[in-house]
């Protein structure tokens, strides 16, 4: 168990020691490691649950065409598909938590695909289903859960199904469009095994005398390099490398995109991001009015570029320098009790309910803290529906990993939230929303943090990281959401898409959003050749909800700043907020952003995320200056 999280905590980011080595999964206390036995006592539960689940499979299977006999039918189908449904997300919870804890392990991932054969058996059984309630016709299905109270619980998801009803097909022509389904992934299938497998990345000489080959990860790691000079040549090497295979990577998106296309067409929407907006109910003019916005506030981009130029001491910016750190790393290590604290006090504008629900979560044991041999890398929250969200953390005790743990430990509430208050039929919820929680969170993370700062070099370094998220959330993944949609539409209209052709659009936004032509940030020609290293592209427009998500919490977490002082126990907009958190997918997305106060049809929420980008630029300026000032 956790030690009783200390609330107050003073901020000392200071020249300590690096984080200690973290203890193996033999040496860490209990209470740092997950108990999956609160879902299952032992393999043998879930081999039996397995096996349970085989059997229910067919049950569910032998309802087939009986829905429609009566509101009592109805619900008695809903009743068995949505009880297996749970079923099966912890029987592959359990297996794939087990796994991620340590991938060395085969019965584990044995386990893990039993699980998710039994997905894509209870798919194929169940796949009856919608096409079914769908023949029942809108008047019929509504007529019923009137009748019925005990059908309540399903009417949303029954409403998600008849909204389809125009673009779904006659059963025959559905099995159709199902086996071309088994070609849609071809494109990137083709650049996944390429760029894993057998792309031949390029080795390169840094100035220290290392030379090093440089894969993804490497260029992830080398970017950043103090020493402009391994930069540039890093930056240089790994484009010109993926430009030679511009033609390879470029018809694999081709044929991506015209998959795309085809779903388009046959399920008879307007146009592909209508189509992949289409699933959760988000208005195209979402979309739309997210470039527009960015498109007019690219000056306050170009400051902040501006800015970093001066701080690296840089008579002109390139592309190649926009991820190395602008203040030196100025940071001390954290103890995970010091993580959770600092988390669970800068959650306090969201209320003492909501902070100890978090404080109690994770000394109960939400968390999995360290990273141990075998384990999986990075981080996420993944909630079981009846016990509670789960945290995976690779902590070493670095600021970066207390950011991540209150980007996660959003997630964990909105999943602790939306459990407590939905049913099972619509505790869950989509990305669109998802990446709100765990951002707000973040957002208040930072500011407390800034609060509690004693010097300008920590001030520095956290407004400095914060500027940084904004800039690479709103801006970069707004840039990629207009090179897919230009894309798209380059297909749409009959045009091929070939790598050269990719390079010169590609080339010609990043000039665009980065200011090349005003002086602001010089961008080399062979950059263009960046779109070929994105795999988002390859994603359906899944990532324009990063920068939405982003530009949402700015508007939410100020909201709720503004109303948070000592003398005030309302807030009207915490409340709207928590309401969205608990409400899962009882309504659309966008109609839960509506009600916390966000409506992103409208310039409202990106004039506040703008506006709170100019104001850490502002105060940084003024440290600049004064330190500038000093030095005179």
């Amino acid at each position: 168990m956790l030690h009783a999280l200390a609330i107050v905590l003073p901020l000392v980011l200071g020249t300590s020691p690096a984080p200690a080595p973290a203890p193996s999964p033999a040496t860490s206390p209990s209470g740092y490691r997950w108990d999956l036995s609160e879902l299952y006592p032992n393999d043998a539960a879930w081999a039996a649950d397995r096996d349970g689940i085989r059997q229910a499979i067919n049950q569910v299977a032998a309802l087939r065409g009986t829905s429609g006999e009566s509101p009592a039918a109805l619900r008695k189908t809903l009743d068995a598909w949505y009880a297996l449904d749970e079923r099966l997300a912890r029987l592959f919870a359990f297996a794939s938590m087990r796994f991620d804890l340590d991938q060395r392990v085969g019965r584990s991932q044995q386990m893990q695909q039993q699980a998710e054969e039994l997905r894509t058996d209870f798919a194929a059984a169940s796949a009856w289903l919608r096409p079914e309630i769908l023949a029942l016709g809108a008047d019929k299905v509504r007529a019923f859960v009137a009748a019925d109270p005990a059908l309540a619980p399903y009417r949303q998801p029954l409403d998600d199904i008849l909204r389809r009803a125009r673009h779904t097909l006659p059963p025959e022509l559905e099995k159709v469009v199902a086996q071309a389904g088994s070609m849609a992934g071809a494109g990137r299938t083709i650049r996944e095994v390429f760029v894993n497998a057998d792309f031949p990345y390029p080795q390169v000489a840094l100035s220290g005398g290392e030379t090093i080959v440089l894969d993804p990860a490497a260029f992830t790691k080398y970017r950043a390099a103090a020493s402009r000079e391994d930069r540039q040549r890093v930056f240089q090497a790994f484009f010109e490398a993926h430009a030679r295979y511009a033609r390879t990577l470029g018809t694999a998106l081709d044929a991506e995109i015209r998959a795309h296309v085809y779903q388009r067409d046959v399920r008879a929407f307007g146009s592909c991001v209508e189509a992949a907006l289409f699933a959760d109910n988000i208005p195209v003019s979402v979309y739309s009015r997210l470039l527009a916005e960015t498109h007019r506030n690219l000056p306050t981009l170009h400051r902040y570029l501006d800015l970093r130029r001066r701080m690296m001491g840089l008579e002109e910016l390139g592309y190649e320098d926009l991820y190395a750190p602008i203040v030196p790393r100025y940071e001390r290590a954290f103890t995970p009790e010091e993580a959770s604290a600092l988390t669970v006090e800068a959650v306090r504008p969201l209320g003492r309910e909501y902070q100890e629900a978090l404080r109690r979560g994770i000394e109960a044991g939400w968390v999995d803290w360290f990273p141990s041999p075998g384990k999986r890398s990075g981080a996420y929250s993944t909630s079981v529906y009846g016990v509670h969200p789960f945290q995976l953390q690779n902590f070493t005790g670095l600021y970066d990993e207390v950011s991540t743990m209150a980007h996660e430990s959003g997630h964990s509430m909105h999943s602790y939230l939306s459990d407590r208050a939905q049913g099972y039929p619509t505790h869950d919820y989509p990305i669109f929303v998802a990446e709100v929680a765990s951002t707000v969170t973040e957002n208040l993370l930072v500011h407390s943090m800034i609060e509690r700062a004693k010097t300008d070099d920590e001030r520095l370094f956290l407004l400095g990281s914060w500027l940084d998220t904004l800039r690479t959330t709103m801006f970069r993944q707004t840039l990629f959401a207009e090179f897919e949609l230009k894309i798209h539409e380059q297909v749409e209209r009959g045009e091929p898409l070939t790598g050269e052709g990719l390079s010169a659009l590609y080339l010609d936004l990043v000039r665009t959003y980065y200011g090349h032509d005003r002086g602001v940030c010089a961008v080399a020609d062979v950059y263009g050749a960046e779109w070929a290293y994105i795999p988002h592209f390859y994603y359906d427009f899944y990532v324009y909800q990063y920068a939405t998500s982003v530009v949402a919490s700015v508007s939410i977490a100020d909201g709720i700043r503004s109303e948070a002082t000592p003398s005030v126990t309302e807030s009207r907009r915490r409340d709207d907020y928590l309401a969205m958190l608990s409400a899962g997918s009882s309504r659309y997305a966008f109609e839960l952003l509506e009600g916390a106060g966000v409506d992103l049809r409208t310039a409202a929420p990106y004039e506040a995320a703008f506006r709170e980008m100019n104001h850490v630029i502002d105060e940084m300026e003024a440290i600049v200056d004064r330190r500038e000032g000093a030095g005179r």
